[in-house]
Order: structure tokens, then sequence, then C-alpha cells
């Protein structure tokens, strides 16, 4: 009887990497909240999507100069990174709350499947960067139509 139920061998390893995967997103998440890394360094609000044909990501970048921010995409493998300058101090200016983060960034993003490199469109509008990232044609989804018989 053993022979009956098929055997799925690997699939606890890869439960294991997507369980580890949304852990470490999750904590990019709040990282934010309790953990500001070295001083001058911010991690941005990103937000992933898709549709059949792109991959959209926009980053809340508010104050930033687009000439200071770098876009990079290495195989499904994006990097956004730049920097946001403080402003300068006025003089007798005394600060209660310095809420803002200043600094450089970076942030790595896996994309969920391969984009066409060549004929990615990135627009910076009221402080958002959009990048818009057409899928290959391997991995643009399809419907297939079932036929009754």
């Amino acid at each position: 009887m053993p022979g009956l139920i098929p055997k799925r061998e690997g699939r606890e390893l890869e439960k294991l990497r997507r369980e580890m995967d949304r852990l470490f997103e999750r904590l990019g998440e709040w990282r934010p909240f309790f953990w500001r890394g070295e001083e001058g360094e911010w991690l941005p609000a990103i937000d992933l999507s898709e549709t059949a044909k792109e991959i959209i990501v926009k980053a809340e970048l508010p104050g930033m100069d687009p000439e200071n921010i770098d876009v990079s995409l290495s195989g499904n493998t994006l990097k956004i990174q730049g920097e946001r300058k403080q402003e300068k101090e006025e003089e007798g200016e005394n600060f209660h709350k310095v809420e803002r983060s200043y600094g450089a960034f970076l942030r790595t993003i896996q994309l969920p499947a391969e984009v066409d490199s060549d004929n990615v469109k990135a627009t910076y509008k009221k402080g958002v960067l959009t990048l818009r990232m057409p899928k290959t044609k391997a991995e643009t989804m399809k419907k297939v139509e079932i036929s009754t018989e």
C-alpha cells in the first residue's frame, strides 16, 4: 500500500524557502519602525504588482531629485538606490523632533518573472518612482481555453 500515495520530494524544502522569503519580506516592512540601520540609512517603501503583460514597481521617494536615483536590472533582480540629502539647518534653529530620513538607501527586489530590460519605463511623479517592466514573451501569461467533448 505505501506505493499508492505519490511522494512529493522537495516540496517541503520549497515550502520552507517560500516561508523564509516571506519572513524576510515582512522584516523589511517592519524595519523602518524598529531599526534605522547605519547613520543616514533609510528604506523607502515599495509596492510590487503584476499584470498579464508587465510587472510594476512603485517606490516612495519623496523629496528626491531623480538625478540622485539609480535603477539597475539583472535577470529578475531589481536594484533601486540613491541618496536623499538633508536640508541645510538654519542658524539658530533648534529641532524638537526629526522623523524624516536622509542619506543613502538601497532596495533589492526579486521580481516574480523575467522582464524585458530594454523596454523598462521609469517615471517620477509627486515623490513616487514608477517602473513598468514588460515581461519576456516566455513569461507572458496566456489564457488556455478548455473545450468540452
